[in-house]
């Protein structure tokens, strides 16, 4: 299984606008139900950093940035931040009922 993070910063101006396509991201994945993903977004204190933690199998690699709904959170991505996306990948230390 991947698992990867991802934390941006926004501009103030943007941040409703990129929690709006966010949500949206969430409104398709109910809709769709793609199997083998397991995907969070929580933005941080300062309302203005956003963390998405994506756990996905082999076979649900491309079923998140497939979505129409993700696409379109992706354009424009760089023009909404004030500090840009950076990934990193997770090594499960351990957890508990965090994605149950």
């Amino acid at each position: 299984m991947k698992r990867i993070m991802v934390r941006y910063t926004v501009k103030p101006e943007h941040a409703a606008l990129n929690a709006e396509l966010v949500r949206s991201v969430y409104e398709e994945l109910d809709r769709d139900q793609p199997a083998g993903l397991r995907y969070a977004t929580f933005v941080l204190d300062d309302g203005l950093t956003f963390m998405h933690i994506a756990f996905h199998d082999q076979e649900a690699s491309g079923s998140l940035t497939s979505l129409p709904a993700f696409q379109r959170f992706r354009e424009r991505l760089g023009e909404r931040c004030d500090a840009p996306p950076v990934s990193t990948g997770l090594d499960e230390v351990g957890s508990f009922r965090l994605f149950a």
